[in-house]
Parts: C-alpha cells; structure tokens; sequence
C-alpha cells in the first residue's frame, strides 16, 4: 500500500502547478480526474439511497452510517474540485465556476441543514429548505461535470458510456427528494396493516413535535408532507427536462431510456437488500420509463419547436397513463388531468429554452446537429 502510494504521488506530483482553467490536459490526467469523480458520485448516491431508508426508521443521527459513506463521497468531492480550481486542468472556465460554486452551495448547505435540526427537530421532508439547497449544489456540481467531460473526453465508446453515467447520477440527484413519498406511500401501508416501519421512538418524536397523538393522520402527517400533487408534477417537468438534456448531449437513441432504466434498475436493486436488512421499502418509479422512451421518440422529429411542443405533450401523456397504472400496485398520488395540463405546459416552455440553450452554448451532441443539407439550404435562402 505504501509503494503504491508513493508511486501514486510521484506520478501525480508533477501535475500540481497552478494554471487557467482549459489549459492542455494529458490523457492520462482526464482520465484519473473523471474516474475520481464517477467514484465520489457512486458512494454519494450509495449513502444517500440508505439514508432517506433509514430516516423512515430510526431518529436522526449526524454519525449514522449512511452520513459516513456520504461524506467519503463529499471528500473526494471537495479533493477534485481543489485541483479544478488550482490547476486548470480537465476544465473550461464554465465547467470550473459551476462546480467551484456547486461544492461551494453543498458544503454551505451542510452546516445550515445541522443547524435546522437543531432548531427545528426531525425536519423528516426531503422537501426543506436546506435539503434543497444540498441538491442545488450538487445539481450544479454535477453540470460541471458534465460539461467537463463532454468538451473534453475523446469521441468513442468510454466517451458516451461516462457521460450516459454522469446523467443517471444527475437524474437521481435531481429525483432524490421525490423518494419521501414513495417511501410514505409504504410507510402509511405498513402502518394500515399493524406493522409499522418506523420505530417507537421515531414514532413519538414525531408526534411530540406535531403536537399530537401517535395516529394515522399523524403517520400520515409524517409520511406526506407535501401536498399529492407535488409528485406527479415533478415527474412530468424536471424529470423529463432532465432526461431532455440526456438525451440531446448523449446524441444516442434511447439514451434517455437508457438513463433511467439504469437508475430505476438500481432502486429495484437496493431494494430487496434493504428489505432483507429490515429497512423501510418505497415504490420503484417505473412509471418513468414511459415518460422516458417518449422523449426519445420525440427525437425523431428535426425541428426543434415542433420537437418540443410535440415531445412534452406525448411524454405528459405517457408519464400519467404509466403513474395510474402503477397506482393499482404501488399507490403513487394521483392528481387531476389539469394539473397534469399545467405540468406539461411547464415542461414544453422548459423544453423550447432548452433547444434554445443546447444549440446556443453546443452542448448538442454531433449527430444531432440539423442535417447539413438543411444547412445549406437554410444559408442559400438567406443570400441575397
């Protein structure tokens, strides 16, 4: 271990001068750097998804396991994001603010989100201010990421394998705080049948804190605290903008599908091992795959207005036939057809400004770009 340590600094040693962000990155460099951060994300999202488990079960502990395994995440997080800014190296100016100031956000965050337990006790919705802001960093330390790698990973295989990763990573932080109603719908079920996941003492704190008697509409209280349509629509506009952008820059068909057919594989995974290990067990958001396969299906038609307006009606469609039909199994909320009318209304002017901004910023992926005959055409009508 030592020899390979050592060997480790000498080879790294040489690298750690200061420089412009976007200056000349060896291979070999990339490569570590970006291996670093798909390792950081993998124990962040592994603490995370046992982490919302086990606040449905035990009181809150700022040393629990899953906090632990999260914070070797965030170490190797802040670790990266040093050499970033430092050297310059695997990074344009753009990728470096967005995760200089993404760290930056998370690691504010950390402290404040103490600080409201402290002062306001469970604080168990995923939905809180500073738990929002633990994902709006992330979110924005992601995107550098992203960038980071889009721009400078070589074209082939590896390059769109990471970059599909980067976005399951992105689409399970962006989903996480989604996850408090797919383990509430479960935890009201378990209560319903006289088993109740929680335990006592998690129970009765709650209660304390709501000012009333261990009930069912104190479980309830507890278990969705947000109003249902919350859901639905967060599963039509942000994940399905996500999976937008997956889609574009990725530049494969079916990438979109591929994400989060990944991700949902994952939480299909963990969640008989979380069962098996006696922690609360949530609904699996299977239903998003439908919503998924019509943005790549959207993708077929080339002009982006038509794109977007067509794409985010077919995917609203798609994501509420999909959410009631799971309902029967998995009991999702449920919400009225206007409300889900609002939410694609939301996701078509979120999906026209990212056509805007992928083609403004060429973030597009290359086989995506307008055929070039289109571009002919379009620069012989516009010469005199």
């Amino acid at each position: 271990m030592r020899r390979r340590a050592a060997s480790a600094v000498r080879w790294a040693l040489p690298y750690w001068t200061r420089g412009k962000a976007g200056r000349e990155t060896p291979a070999d460099l990339f490569r570590v750097l970006y291996l670093g951060w798909v390792v950081a994300f993998c124990f962040k999202v592994l603490g995370a998804s046992w982490d919302v488990s086990w606040h449905f079960r035990w009181l809150r502990d700022d040393l629990a396991p899953p906090h632990l395994l999260n914070s070797v995440g965030t170490a190797i997080v802040v670790a990266l994001t040093i050499v970033h800014l430092y050297t310059g190296y695997g990074v344009d100016r753009t990728a470096q603010r967005l995760i200089q100031w993404g760290t930056g956000l998370f690691l504010i965050a950390v402290p404040l989100d103490l600080i409201n337990h402290r002062l306001n006790g469970l604080d168990i919705t995923s939905w809180s201010p500073s738990h929002m802001l633990l994902y709006i960093g992330t979110f924005f330390m992601i995107c550098g990421v992203i960038r980071g790698w889009f721009l400078g990973a070589p074209p082939g295989r590896t390059r769109t394998l990471v970059l599909g990763g980067l976005f399951v990573f992105m689409f399970e932080n962006v989903w996480f705080p989604a996850q408090h109603q797919e383990y509430g719908v479960f935890g009201i079920r378990a209560w319903d049948a006289g088993r109740p996941e929680a335990e006592k003492m998690l129970l009765d704190f709650a209660a304390a804190q709501m000012g009333r008697a261990v009930d069912r509409g104190m479980v309830v209280q507890f278990s969705l605290p947000v109003p249902d349509q919350v859901y639905p629509l967060y599963g039509v506009v942000a994940a399905m903008i996500v999976l937008v952008f997956a889609r574009a820059m990725i530049g494969r068909r079916f990438a979109a599908t591929a994400v989060v057919g990944t991700y949902v594989a994952y939480r299909a995974l963990i969640w008989p091992i979380l069962a098996a290990a006696e922690f609360p067990r949530s609904a699996v958001p299977v239903f998003l795959i439908a919503g998924a396969l019509a943005v790549d299906l959207a993708f077929l038609i080339r002009i982006p207005v038509v794109r977007a307006l067509a794409g985010s009606l077919v995917a609203t469609l798609a994501v509420d036939l999909a959410l009631r039909s799971q309902h029967v199994w998995a009991s999702p909320p449920l919400v009225s057809p206007a409300t889900m009318a609002a939410g694609g209304a939301a996701l078509a002017a979120l999906w026209l400004g990212g056509e805007w901004f992928l083609g403004r910023h060429r973030l597009r992926a290359a086989e995506e770009s307008e055929p070039q005959e289109m571009v002919a055409v379009v620069s012989a009508t516009a010469t005199p």
